[in-house]
């Protein structure tokens, strides 16, 4: 299997320092900092990347799933939001929802959250996250 790689460089101190966080791949580049993470300043930060990962990886795996059960899927939007909070001294990545949107044909509600739920706790990210509560809202659409 291949390695994944990601890169981060960081200059000066926490307050008033600059980074730049860059793929392996090379598909993104951004510029973060401590107002990107903590405030609400332009730039991207570590768990913005984080809730992109979770959430591809578990609409990957919801549709593997599906697939391996006889569905088709069309379509698998999801959306996850990362809280990090100031826990003690430090901070801390306390919550992770998902939020994910499907359109599934011929399926019943009650078996697409069951697979929902699978792929929540079974996709690589959420396994590599457990030390974090991870919530789940699961809708079909047409």
């Amino acid at each position: 299997m291949p390695i994944r790689i990601g890169n981060a460089v960081w200059e000066g101190n926490l307050k008033d320092g600059k980074g730049k966080i860059k793929l392996g791949s090379g598909a993104f580049e951004g510029n973060y900092s401590f107002g990107s993470r903590f405030e609400e300043k332009k730039g991207t930060n570590p768990e913005e990347l984080i809730g992109a990962a979770h959430a591809g990886c578990f609409s990957m795996a919801l549709s593997h799933i599906l697939s391996q059960a006889g569905y088709t899927p069309k379509r698998v939007n999801t959306t996850a939001k990362v809280y990090i909070e100031k826990v003690g001294e430090g901070f801390k990545i306390t919550t992770i929802e998902l939020e994910t949107e499907a359109n599934i044909p011929n399926i019943e509600e009650k078996e697409f959250l069951k697979y929902a739920t699978d792929a929540k706790k079974n996709c690589p990210v959420s396994q590599a996250l457990s030390g974090t509560e991870i919530k789940l809202k699961a809708k079909l659409v047409s």
